[in-house]
């Protein structure tokens, strides 16, 4: 089979997963650099015409297909599976977790709740809105999930302060669950990055003491 039109990214690709080395002259091609797979298949997908390679002897490589309605849905769903695969080159890269489920936020919601209460001045204020804000992303879970937010949120946030250090929000039964026992976790450099992009954004606006505005021109004969 030769495929025809094939860019260079798409060899690297093929080389990846078939094990094979890619030749800029066929003058003496060896055995030691030609790749291999199981199968070699074409067929549609939609309007579109696929090669499939599948048993592949290295597997360094694959393809996602992602199919939809319209561009919008299928543009949200290829950013959502960049931002999943984003996520799990960061778990490898550094291999420590949390426990999800709204469990971080809420002890960190706690803990900054215990500063402010501490802190004299109005930088208690500020202290105490960024416990609140903490406390918004378990509220936000239980309400993408179609819970009672309020309440759920507060057993939560009752379990944690009562020493359950592993409770946190269960999506399945709308109810506080042990998330060791569940196995869910969140991979903990993304969580810190989300923190301090957080921080900065409030930061820049807080920094922000003015802003000007410029009036629309007046049109001629209006």
């Amino acid at each position: 089979m030769v495929i025809e039109h094939a860019d260079f990214d798409g060899m690297e690709r093929l080389s990846a997963v078939l094990g094979a080395e890619i030749l800029s002259t066929f003058d003496d091609p060896s055995a030691d650099v030609l790749g291999s797979c199981a199968s070699v298949e074409e067929f549609m997908i939609g309007e579109d015409t696929v090669i499939k390679f599948a048993g592949c002897q290295r597997n360094e490589a694959c393809s996602i297909v992602l199919r939809g309605s319209g561009s919008h849905i299928l543009d949200e769903a290829e950013r959502s599976l960049h931002d999943a695969i984003c996520v799990l080159v960061a778990a490898v890269k550094n291999h420590k977790t949390i426990y999800g489920g709204g469990n971080s936020e809420m002890r960190m919601a706690l803990a900054v709740s215990q500063l402010a209460d501490s802190t004299e001045g109005k930088q208690s204020l500020a202290i105490d809105a960024f416990a609140q804000a903490l406390r918004q992303l378990p509220t936000i879970i239980a309400d993408n999930a179609g819970y009672d937010s309020a309440e759920i949120v507060q057993n939560l946030k009752a379990a944690i302060a009562n020493g359950d250090t592993e409770a946190g929000l269960n999506m399945f039964t709308g109810k506080v669950d042990n998330m060791k026992t569940l196995g869910v976790t969140e991979c903990l450099r993304v969580k810190e990055q989300a923190l301090v992009s957080a921080t900065e954004a409030a930061e820049m606006i807080l920094r922000v003491d003015d802003i000007v505005k410029c009036a629309p021109r007046k049109r001629e004969g209006q």
